[in-house]
């Protein structure tokens, strides 16, 4: 994976494959690297861009706050580096808010857009509660909020059957510094509703769900998922659909990025 400069920072990424470009977004405390086994049979394909975002995996920290908008200026920022006009957007949880913020930035260069395991929809107060108790715990002792957040992701049950993944994604966010979980909490915090973006017939929308998804409410996730545009593609499980999932959710991409646009 080559490294370019955005803003003094060293930005990592990974560029393989050939064919229309799919550009794929981690989410918060994860890395490019999670996108390896799901993108493999994709690559025969399809051009596939993997992006350490703001404060994750090798790429640096920008500020206190990484909102959305300054992690899809970062995207943007790579994706002319490497001379593509057009792309199909994958976001995980926090991926898909950043995917998002691009598709409202740049919308004629987005020629699909999928949402896995994330919402359009902003925080509820509640949430931007909760956001602020994982800050506040975060600066006591970031190792023990990474420890319980990685398996508090995975359906109840699952907690069991995927201990050696869970221990790989722990052990990956550890490398985190304290500074860069904290400003994609505070980033996620402020992020706008931008339900406005899914409902866009000219937009081909792949929502993927989880029914036993710990982060999301599930109801809200289906009322997204009505809009003519969005096809949703419903898992059993949690909300790490690329672990949890892994050959339903690379079956479910080959056929959905190949299929034709009406």
């Amino acid at each position: 994976m080559p490294d370019i400069l955005y803003k003094n920072l060293n930005v990592h990424y990974s560029d393989t494959g050939h064919g229309k470009a799919l550009v794929f977004l981690h989410g918060f405390l994860e890395n490019a690297a999670m996108w390896e086994k799901v993108t493999l049979p994709l690559k025969q394909n399809f051009r596939i861009i993997c992006i350490d975002l703001l404060g994750h995996g090798k790429t640096q920290n920008l500020g206190y706050i990484h909102s959305m908008e300054d992690q899809a200026k970062l995207v943007i920022f790579v994706l002319s580096h490497l001379g593509i006009e057009r792309f199909s957007l994958i976001g995980h949880s926090m991926g898909g808010y950043i995917s998002l913020a691009i598709s409202e930035l740049i919308p004629k260069r987005v020629d699909r857009l999928c949402l896995m395991n994330s919402t359009a929809l902003a925080d509820t107060e509640e949430k931007k509660i909760n956001r602020d108790r994982g800050i506040a715990a975060v600066k006591q002792n970031y190792k023990t909020f990474v420890r319980l957040a990685i398996p508090n992701l995975f359906s109840e049950e699952n907690r069991t059957v995927f201990l050696g993944e869970i221990k790989e994604i722990t052990d990956q966010a550890l490398k985190m510094s304290a500074q860069g979980i904290i400003a994609s909490l505070e980033g996620m915090k402020v992020r706008p509703d931008r339900t406005n973006i899914i409902s866009k017939e000219s937009l081909p929308v792949l929502m993927i769900i989880g029914k036993k998804d710990p982060a999301l409410d599930y109801q809200s996730l289906l009322d997204q998922s009505r809009h003519k545009n969005v096809t949703a593609v419903i898992f059993d499980d949690g909300h790490m659909s690329h672990i949890e999932n892994e050959r339903d959710l690379t079956s479910a991409f080959s056929e959905w990025f190949s299929k034709k646009v009406s």
